[in-house]
């Protein structure tokens, strides 16, 4: 093999590379702009197979449960705010079963309820 052809077999692989690592960096990009979304869908799962037995996690489903409050309603109550979701979810209470939840299950869920929020 000569000289210039090896030296052709470089670039192209260089082109390659750099093509790959910018088709990495821009879906990175993109990706970053969207974790909430993600968190948020977690935050649906986990609720649902959690939460609903005693709750309405779904939006606009506001007093289909007597017991417990809606997502809806919590979202829109005026204290409500991720931290406060965050050291809710820290605290056993009464009429809830005592949850192990990790700080990440945490999060989404409180983004959950955050999205649900009428503003």
């Amino acid at each position: 093999m000569s000289h210039s052809v090896r030296i052709y077999i470089g670039i192209v692989i260089l082109i390659a590379l750099s093509m790959l690592f910018l088709f990495s960096v821009v879906h990175t990009a993109a990706g970053a702009s969207r974790p909430g979304s993600r968190m948020i869908a977690e935050g649906h799962r986990l609720a649902r197979a959690w939460c609903q037995t005693c709750h309405a996690v779904e939006p606009h489903m506001i007093g289909l449960f007597d017991e417990a409050p809606s997502f809806q309603a919590v979202a829109d109550r005026h204290g409500t705010t991720a931290l406060s979701l965050k050291v809710f979810w820290r605290t056993s209470h009464q009429n809830m079963p005592n949850l192990v939840i990790s700080p990440e299950q945490a999060d989404a869920l409180s983004a959950y309820i955050l999205s649900l929020r009428g503003d």
